[in-house]
């Protein structure tokens, strides 16, 4: 029999992706909420949508992710990063659902030297990075039986993300400056969308943190570089400058790898290179 699934957040890049893999799945009845349809900074809405669809697991992928105006807009942050994931947490918990968190590389400091386990300790210097393990941490304090998945650098065809802008802009300029002094690994949401679907639909749940990217590494001047070749754009010469040299009002992590060991192992999850699905997306980007 289908269990009810909710996905929050669903007019997001992720949450857009989620509906693409569950559409026609026979495991769940989906329900599809974004503010218009749920807000899920009101406690009792979340309690009632909950109760009332008799939803069996939440995968939450609304967040507030405009990192440099969270410095001057923390409470709003704070609403969306931490408060509404008590609420969807404490529903949960008293409808005996299941919940699924979608998190993020900026709960640590960027000053490692090898990829981030799970266990490796949070030192967020951001505002969106300390609202969003406030939202973890609260999230294990009410329902304890939760699965959280930090990922980063996340982009698709939905919304606004790095791809579509350097896309955008690789047309429109003739020369572009991109930082070169911060790695991560670029992430294609349909990758995450894929990932969440084994562990939602895996023989046992498996509450806990789980990392979750591409595989290799880069730097955004290398990801910008990777998605003009890949969408043939010559037009535009991309230059390589440091951190310093492009100010923002948060403070990016110089170092964003994540260790995707332990959701590899735990649900037999393979992960492609992040070079692979980007030249995947921008196909799909291009030909909408």
């Amino acid at each position: 029999m289908p269990k009810n699934l909710l996905i929050t957040g669903a007019n997001g890049q992720l949450g857009n992706e989620m509906r693409n893999i569950l559409a026609g799945s026979k495991h769940f009845n989906s329900f599809l909420a974004d503010i218009d349809t749920l807000d899920i900074t009101d406690a009792k809405a979340v309690y009632s949508f909950i109760e009332s669809n008799k939803i069996d697991i939440i995968v939450n992928c609304a967040a507030y992710t405009a990192v440099d105006r969270a410095e001057d807009d923390m409470v709003a942050c704070a609403k969306l990063n931490v408060d509404a994931v008590g609420n969807i947490a404490g529903a949960a918990r008293n409808c005996g659902a299941k919940v699924l968190h979608i998190s993020t590389d900026y709960v640590f400091d960027g000053y490692n030297y090898q990829p981030y386990t799970e266990d490796d300790e949070a030192n967020p210097k951001t505002a969106y990075g300390i609202t969003k393990l406030d939202g973890e941490k609260l999230l294990m304090k009410l329902a304890p039986d939760s699965i959280v998945v930090r990922t980063s650098w996340l982009y698709s065809p939905y919304g606004k993300n790095f791809v579509k802008t350097m896309l955008d802009l690789g047309r429109s300029k003739s020369e572009l400056r991109v930082v070169c002094d911060q790695v991560g690994t670029p992430t294609c949401a349909s990758d995450l969308a894929t990932a969440i679907f084994a562990v939602v639909t895996a023989d046992q749940w498996h509450p806990g943190i789980y990392h979750f990217s591409d595989e290799g590494a880069c730097s955004w001047y290398d990801f910008a570089k990777a998605i003009h070749r890949h969408a043939g754009i010559q037009s535009c010469k991309v230059l390589p400058i440091k951190s310093k040299d492009y100010p923002s009002r948060a403070i990016r992590p110089y170092y964003s790898i994540l260790d995707k060991s332990k959701i590899k192992q735990t649900f037999g999850i393979e992960i492609p290179h992040w070079e692979e699905s980007l030249e995947r997306c921008i196909t799909t980007i291009l030909n909408k």
